[in-house]
């Protein structure tokens, strides 16, 4: 912070939190410092110098707040951005969840709006084959088996014993990590306050966003998101049923980095989602 802001002298560094690829603080209340925790020199430079690329576009057309970095410093790995109120959704559960639905599926629509011509050399495209989201989540259970309750149990096996749905034929630019962790919310007010952490950040299929409101939020607050992402539009069967299919996925990946990491809370979170994901 001295080096970057002559004069600065900072009075409280907080740990924020730490995720798989960044840890955060936060000086002095007011800023938030991430630092990427890529090893290599030039894999972190490219990341850091990626999202703050990304967040330039995204912000002018976001509907809730997104970080708005005014010191990039590629050889750190290190973003800087004044502090968005609130704090994440996993941590403050809100007494009316279903005011949520309408502001993010506002958000997301006018996310995957956006042309992919502009952000083509920005983001990666990933076309994981959704086989191979299956096969992955088979992979995955026998991690989880054992911390799930013999109801669960046969939900997801039931699951897995399913085909997948037939792919998408539409890429969007996603935020691919959409979850609860990553939404910032108002304790007093439930106001969504922001939408944090664009590592993940791709062209994938556009469900990919929803299915992680259908896994934290459940399946009633994903169907008022969809009112409000497609107005007037019924929810096709074909992409309900991805939607449900990446968020069975990926919450058995959710379980499984609770069991990994020994975070109680965080494997009590998910593991309180299991029935309303896979019923």
């Amino acid at each position: 912070m001295r080096r970057h802001l002559p004069g600065c002298d900072p009075q409280s560094i907080v740990p924020l939190g730490e995720g798989m690829d960044n840890v955060a603080f936060v000086v002095d209340g007011e800023l938030v410092v991430r630092l990427s925790k890529e090893a290599d020199p030039a894999a972190r430079a490219r990341a850091v110098r990626r999202e703050a690329r990304l967040l330039a576009v995204v912000a002018p057309v976001a509907t809730i707040p997104v970080p708005d970095p005014f010191i990039v410093d590629e050889e750190a790995g290190l973003l800087v951005y004044p502090k968005l109120r609130g704090r994440p959704l996993m941590d403050a559960p809100v007494p009316e969840p279903d005011r949520l639905a309408e502001p993010l599926g506002t958000f997301v629509a006018r996310l995957h709006a956006i042309p992919i011509e502009i952000v083509r050399d920005v983001v990666d495209s990933d076309d994981y084959p959704l086989p191979a989201w299956r096969e992955k989540a088979e992979m995955t259970y026998g991690v989880v088996a054992r911390a799930l309750s013999p109801v669960a149990r046969r939900l997801v096996e039931r699951f897995l014993g399913q085909s997948p749905p037939d792919p998408s034929e539409t890429l969007a630019l996603c935020h691919y990590d959409l979850g609860a962790e990553h939404i910032l919310v108002d304790d007093a007010t439930g106001e969504i306050t922001g939408i944090i952490d664009w590592t993940d950040a791709a062209l994938v299929d556009p469900m990919v966003d929803l299915a992680l409101i259908f896994r934290d939020l459940g399946p009633d607050i994903a169907e008022l998101t969809y009112a409000a992402y497609a107005p007037g539009i019924a929810w096709p069967a074909v992409d309900r049923a991805r939607t449900a299919f990446f968020a069975r996925c990926s919450l058995l990946e959710d379980i499984a980095r609770g069991i990994r990491s020994d975070d109680r809370r965080y494997l009590d979170g998910s593991l309180s989602r299991v029935e309303h994901t896979f019923a």
